[in-house]
Order: structure tokens, then C-alpha cells, then sequence
């Protein structure tokens, strides 16, 4: 196995890279300076560029989307404050090779010269092994700088995140991409494509600066004569693949995305991120579990229906499957979002719930049980028990509250859609409790 951790050094400047290597390679930026679309890291008053002001650096984990300049800055920072830099990738390296790589750092510490290690995928690292990185840590045996782009807060370990900063990398917008495509025309030329075809091909990134370039060299590669428009531009290159996995970040941005949007009554808002999710591999029965908990939380008894149509959506798209079945959950997604909405049964049940764990050894009143024998009978069970459909109007207003704990008012209903009649019941049956009471 090829010596993963030999000391590195930072990549040279653009104009000393090799000109076989890759565009994205020759471009690499030779100083923090360069970096683009991370100024609010790296500028003066960025989180690196005050440690490398100072001149010393904590460990930190570097949190962003592929190709927004994690490992570049990684390298950069290095060469910024005078440390030896090292680097392991969590897809190809295992227990061994870190206590290769801690035991090269303890040897260059004693002669003075502390190491910046760098582990790109961290997230690759199972709890056990991120655990061995601790004691290397406090000890300032290595400077550690974490690569992920999925939530450290999932997957990552509590004990490592307290030791490290998390650092924030932003998906390179137009602007960063645009000067991305800068630097590769100063140094390979222009691009062949119109200025509707250059802004196609920034959105066609989707913030990955990487693949851009890698997008770029192949228009280059092809020696294009007449510049292209943004039709021929999607015929030339490959569509990109939605990026999303359900194991990572997006899988849990895009159904909050689309929660809040149906909460916020915006149909076609919701549409677009359950058209993402769907086009992009989630499961459809995920989905569906989300749509059918909104439809009792946000919705509810403001249209009772919006739960029936989640669970026949459910029936219809286990009967037909994919792809047909898949309108059944737009049918469902649009009820909801157009749906009247209220959240009073999810709030009811917070609270009662809450109530029933702090009062959860009170009795029922007496007259309320059943008396299936004579021994309960005769401590009273079921006596003078108020049968309501026996009473005037069907309603007897009788007490049915532990003895010592007052009427509460867990479920509010609000005037929207159906809850608006609930209220009107829930009115007068207290004005029905008020009378009998008074009498």
C-alpha cells in the first residue's frame, strides 16, 4: 500500500502544474487569497483568516458541498502558518494507517515541526475510530482539519465535534462560478459559447465548482469552432445528475423544504421539492409517511379529509407502483398544501400528554368506572353515572375530571375550514356545562 501520510507539501501555483493535468487541477488557487466563494472563512474577518493572522490554528471540520474548496483549503492553510501538512482519505485508510500517521506526527513534534492532518470524508470514519483521534488531538500532537459534506451533527461523534470548530463552506454561487470560468479562459482561452450558454453552463453546476471545470475541459477537449447556445450546450454535454442521497444532508433539507411548503399553503412550492425528491431516488413510501403525519399535524380536524386522502394515496400507489402510482402523491401533496390549516391536535396532544405524565396517578371519578363486581359497586363505582343520551339535548354536562385536578383546555380549534363547526360545538356544550353547574 502506497504511504498515504509522507509528507506534503502544498500543490504549486496554477502556472507550475503540469500541463497534462486536469483544468481543475491547474487551477488549484496558490494562496487562501484566491480562494473563491468562502470569503466569510477566509477573509480578515472570516474564523481561517483570523487563525492564520494569528498564526495558529484549532482542529476544525470543514462542512460544505463537493468542489467548494475543502481540500484546497485544507493544503493552503498548512503552508499559511508553517505546518507540515499530511493527509489521509477515509475511503481507503483504516486503523493502521492512523496510528502510522500519529506516530509520524509525535516523531516531528519533538524536532519542532507541528503537523496539519488532513482527513478528507470523515464522516467515512466509524464512531470507534473517530474516538482514536482524541487523545492525538488534545495532546496537539496533529492539527486536525475533518473533509465531510454530510451534517456533522449525525455524523460525526459528540466528543470529536467539542474538540473541533465547524466551519461552514457555501455552495459557490453564480459570482464564484463565474470567476471560476474566468480563470480557466485566461488560461485556456474563451469558451465556445454564447453569454445565455456560459450562464446555462454556471447553473448546470449547481454550485460544484469541480464539476464546472470538468465541464469546461471538455468543451475545450472538443475544439468547438462556432459557440454554442444554451440548446446546443444540453446536447453537447451530459445532464447532470440530480445531487442527492438519501443518507445525506438533502435527504432531510428537501422534506423540510417541502413540509414547510405545504404548511405554508404554496402548492406549487411543495410540487417543485416533492418533484426533487422524487426524480432524484427517494423512496415514495417515505414520502408518504411524511405527507400522512403533515396531514394530522398541520392539518387535522380543519379538513378531516386530508388524512383520508394521504392513506388512499398510500393504497393507490402500493396498488400501482411506479411510475403511475406516483400521481396519486401529487394528488395527495396538492390536497394539503390547499388544505385550511390548523396545527390544535398536535399542540392538544403535547400538552395532554405532558399533563398525563404529571398527574398520571389520579383516579377517575368514581360515578365514571365500571362496577363489574359487588365488591366495586359497593365502594361506590358507577353510582348516579349521568347516561347522556337520556339527558335533554344528549348531553348530561356531567364532571369527568380526576378529583383534585381542574378542567383543562388541551385542544384550542381555530377558525379555519372544518374546526370552525368543531368550535361551535365545543361552545356550546360548554354553555350546556355552565348551565347544568349553575343550577
Amino acid at each position: 500500500m502506497a504511504d498515504l501520510f509522507a509528507d506534503e507539501m502544498p500543490s504549486p501555483p496554477p502556472a507550475e502544474a503540469r500541463a497534462d493535468a486536469p483544468l481543475a487541477d491547474r487551477l488549484r488557487p496558490g494562496s487562501l487569497e484566491e480562494i473563491v466563494g468562502q470569503e466569510h472563512l477566509t477573509g480578515p474577518e472570516g474564523a481561517i483568516g483570523r487563525m492564520v493572522a494569528a498564526g495558529r490554528l484549532s482542529s476544525m471540520i470543514l462542512w460544505g458541498p463537493p468542489g467548494t474548496g475543502k481540500t484546497s483549503i485544507a493544503r493552503l492553510l498548512a503552508d499559511a502558518v508553517g505546518m507540515r501538512f499530511a493527509a489521509v482519505s477515509a475511503v481507503f485508510s483504516g486503523v493502521a494507517d492512523l496510528k502510522k500517521a500519529f506516530a509520524e506526527a509525535e516523531t516531528m513534534a519533538k524536532a519542532g515541526q507541528r503537523t496539519l492532518l488532513f482527513v478528507d470524508e470523515i464522516h467515512r470514519f466509524n464512531r470507534a475510530q473517530q474516538d482514536g483521534f482524541l487523545p492525538f488531538v488534545e495532546r496537539g500532537t496533529v492539527t486536525l482539519v475533518g473533509a465531510t459534506t454530510e451534517n456533522p451533527s449525525f455524523a460525526l461523534n459528540a466528543a470529536l465535534l467539542s474538540r473541533a470548530q465547524v466551519l461552514i463552506l457555501h455552495r459557490l454561487d453564480a459570482e464564484a462560478l463565474g470567476a471560476l470560468l474566468d480563470k480557466a479562459e485566461a488560461l485556456e482561452g474563451p469558451l465556445p459559447l454564447d453569454a445565455d450558454a456560459r450562464e446555462a453552463l454556471v447553473a448546470s453546476a449547481d454550485g460544484d465548482g469541480r464539476f464546472l471545470l470538468n465541464q469546461a475541459e471538455t468543451l475545450y477537449a472538443a475544439r468547438i469552432k462556432e459557440p454554442l447556445d444554451p440548446a446546443a450546450l444540453g446536447q453537447f454535454l451530459q445532464r447532470r445528475v440530480a445531487v442527492y442521497d438519501k443518507d445525506r444532508d438533502g435527504h432531510y433539507n428537501l422534506i423540510s423544504a417541502l413540509h414547510k411548503s405545504l404548511r405554508g399553503s404554496d402548492p406549487q412550492a411543495a410540487l417543485y421539492y416533492l418533484a426533487r425528491m422524487l426524480t432524484a431516488g427517494e423512496e415514495p413510501l417515505y414520502v408518504l409517511r411524511r405527507l400522512v403525519r403533515f396531514a394530522s399535524e398541520d392539518v387535522g380536524l380543519a379538513d378531516p379529509q386530508a388524512l383520508v386522502q394521504c392513506l388512499a394515496a398510500k393504497d393507490a400507489y402500493e396498488f400501482l407502483g411506479s411510475p403511475e402510482g406516483e400521481l396519486a402523491i401529487v394528488q395527495a401533496c396538492l390536497y394539503l398544501a390547499t388544505a385550511p390549516k390548523s396545527n390544535a391536535a398536535y399542540k392538544a396532544q403535547k400538552a395532554s400528554f405532558a399533563s398525563a405524565r404529571e398527574t398520571g396517578s389520579l383516579s377517575p371519578p368514581a360515578n365514571i368506572l365500571n362496577a363489574p363486581t359487588k365488591l366495586m359497586k359497593d365502594v361506590g363505582y358507577g353510582k348516579d353515572y349521568a347516561y347522556d343520551h337520556e339527558a335533554p339535548d344528549g348531553f348530561s354536562g356531567d364532571n369527568y375530571w380526576p378529583e383534585g385536578m381542574a378542567p383543562q383546555a388541551y385542544y384550542q380549534p381555530v377558525e379555519r375550514g372544518f374546526e370552525r363547526e368543531v368550535l361551535k360545538r365545543i361552545e356550546w356544550w360548554d354553555r350546556k356545562r355552565a348551565e347544568r353547574r349553575g343550577q
